[in-house]
């Protein structure tokens, strides 16, 4: 039991020092993204991996977590600027991916268009001089891409608009207060683990997809280090069908951005809920980034939801 305390206390005490580090030496583990000719450029992509999915990684996390909201509790105008930043900012991605679903829309029409009526086989698209030919089955199934681009990205944004369905067998008949530490509560012991634990194995699940030979949670940073030597790009290609879309690892790109984006609000809806719980019921929805519908139906539906 004290060898856990002590190798808890320990980790997080280093989390300031590997946080540090990491901001002021970028190039041990982003010097892949400028060059791919030396050792120690594919090592610093190893290093990437091994710490993207690592119990430093958590332990930075939590030091940042606990800093800002140890300051929050003495500075309250300061830990609301942190919850109005992050929820706008998550705000703004939502709003900006829901377009996907109007995309996804124009363009399943055109294909229908050019298929059933035209008989074209295939679309080139060339506005900056070179030209990009697929076939319409390319495009059928990119289809599939901006639908995840909605469910992945939008997540965050519609919890905030308080678009999600939930069962509420005892919250609505309960005090402002009580709600609150129910939202506290739920955010930290279901939101979190559930979305950490999603990280970790999509974490891997994409660098399979990316590179070879192939990394798992098992290697130490040694064993991933000794990989780099060998390291190459193996990007993933292949589709469902000969002609069909073959950049499938974006989905995983979509999925590992679902869990860093809910996993921010989980953290922002704690604290939202924490100084909530603080102020009273007259704090309820202070500064939330509410979207107006335009019509008053949906509006009061909306509301009732």
């Amino acid at each position: 039991m004290f060898d856990a305390i002590s190798w808890f206390f320990t980790n997080l005490a280093l989390a300031f020092y590997n946080l540090g580090y990491a901001i002021l030496n970028p190039s041990s583990w982003l010097a892949w993204t400028t060059s791919w000719e030396t050792l120690e450029d594919k090592q610093s992509l190893m290093r990437l991996i091994y710490y993207g999915a690592s119990a430093e990684l958590f332990f930075v996390i939590l030091a940042v977590f606990l800093v800002i909201t140890i300051a929050g509790y003495f500075y309250r105008d300061f830990l609301w600027g942190v919850v109005r930043v992050f929820e706008g900012t998550l705000n703004w991605i939502g709003r900006i991916a829901a377009w996907a679903g109007l995309i996804m829309v124009i363009q399943q029409i055109m294909i229908v268009f050019l298929q059933r009526i035209f008989r074209v086989s295939e679309i080139s698209i060339g506005p900056f001089g070179t030209t990009f030919t697929r076939d319409l089955s390319w495009y059928s199934e990119e289809l599939k891409l901006y639908n995840a681009m909605v469910v992945c990205l939008c997540v965050a944004w519609t919890f905030i608009q308080g678009g999600h369905v939930r069962v509420d067998l005892v919250y609505s008949a309960v005090s402002h207060r009580t709600k609150r530490a129910i939202d506290m509560a739920g955010s930290l012991l279901f939101m979190v683990p559930s979305l950490v634990l999603i990280w970790l194995f999509s974490w891997f699940f994409f660098w399979r997809s990316m590179i070879t030979p192939a990394t798992s949670a098992s290697e130490d940073l040694d064993r991933l280090l000794m990989k780099g030597r060998a390291v190459r790009w193996n990007i993933e290609t292949i589709g469902f069908s000969p002609n069909g879309f073959d950049a499938y690892f974006l989905f995983k790109v979509l999925i590992l951005l679902f869990a860093a984006t809910a996993f921010l609000q989980a953290l922002t809806f704690f604290w939202r809920s924490w100084l909530e719980y603080r102020e009273g019921d007259m704090s309820a929805d202070r500064y939330l980034d509410r979207d107006i519908l335009g019509d008053e139906d949906a509006q009061r539906a909306a509301e009732i939801h």
